[in-house]
């Protein structure tokens, strides 16, 4: 398994090998099918395009497309979509393609595909069955540990169903203020009234979980 992290966030790839599509020579290799990301980080989804080499007067058109959606039988480019305004670049030359996306909410949740254009008389396009993207948010789980007269005690953990690359610092808010950092996604803490806990990655703060509280039991002689 193999994990790669963005830029400006954090995330990874689940599934790593090279998938190819496309016949006869003609197709898309994926570094990964499936990606995993965070909410407000940034991905990089990669791919290589080939055509046959003894096509030697064959040549790409400017019209190399992404997208997740098509409007009759044209694909909707991604760079066009209002959904992604200011959120989408395209990188790559000489059968390299790239799209990185920032910002990510998890309504880009979606199979991303990419087509690319030629001079050819026959093949006018390649479409790509695409690559799987999910996008996840942070959440809170609690763990309960002692039960006191006016407090509880319990280990909150910061989760993700996205595995994380490298190790990241995990940032904690209480009642809304930032008040800790720690490298250990997992922090014990004492509950009262009134209270609630919340998490971020450091670098993605814009991007905390939500609120947890928990309801305070009186210990019992």
């Amino acid at each position: 398994m193999s994990f790669t992290a963005a830029a400006s966030g954090f995330l990874v790839f689940l599934l790593s090998v090279s998938v190819v599509q496309g016949q006869d020579d003609w197709g898309v290799t994926y570094t990964s099918t499936e990606i995993c990301a965070l909410k407000g980080s940034t991905v990089d989804i990669r791919c290589t395009y080939r055509y046959p080499a003894y096509l030697d007067n064959l040549t790409v058109t400017a019209e190399k497309t992404w997208f997740t959606k098509q409007e009759g039988d044209e694909p909707v480019d991604l760079r066009t979509d209002s959904e992604y305004e200011g959120r989408v670049e395209y990188h790559g030359d000489q059968k390299n393609c790239s799209l990185r996306i920032t910002d990510l909410r998890e309504t880009d949740s979606a199979v991303y595909k990419f087509r690319f254009i030629t001079n050819h008389p026959t093949v006018i396009y390649i479409d790509s069955p695409g690559v799987n993207l999910t996008v996840t948010d942070l959440q809170v789980q609690v763990t309960r540990l002692s039960v006191y007269q006016f407090s509880t005690q319990a280990e909150l953990k910061c989760h993700s169903s996205c595995r994380l690359a490298g190790r990241p610092s995990y940032v904690w808010y209480k009642n809304g203020q930032k008040f800790k950092e720690e490298t250990s996604s997992s922090y014990t803490v004492y509950f009262y009234p009134g209270e609630s806990y919340s998490c971020a990655l450091k670098g993605l703060e814009a991007s905390r979980s939500p609120s947890v509280s928990m309801m305070i039991e009186t210990a019992t002689e």
